[in-house]
């Protein structure tokens, strides 16, 4: 993608919907994971934080996650796996 389709899709409502629901989706995984995972509670913290304002989380993670190879290669035409995998990606970058 040109920087200009990167910026483009960062603002993108359409494509932040489909982060929210990968987002939402991860935090749930997290949250019915064993606590002995290696750094359960930061992840469960994130979780629920998530899940408390997946609005924000979304907004917060929808950069990074357009600059993600995979979403680097496809735009928005993405299919929703790779995107979870793009999205999981990032949040784990992140913590």
């Amino acid at each position: 993608m040109t920087y200009e389709e990167s910026a483009a899709l960062m603002n993108d409502f359409a494509f932040r919907g489909r982060i929210k629901v990968a987002a939402l989706k991860y935090a749930d995984s997290i949250m019915g994971e064993a606590t002995t995972v290696p750094a359960h509670n930061t992840r469960e913290r994130w979780a629920m934080n998530t899940m408390q304002n997946p609005e924000m989380v979304a907004a917060q993670l929808q950069p990074p996650v357009v600059m993600d190879a995979a979403v680097q290669d496809a735009g928005s035409a993405i299919l929703d796996p790779a995107l979870q995998g793009s999205v999981e990606a990032v949040v784990n970058k992140m913590m």
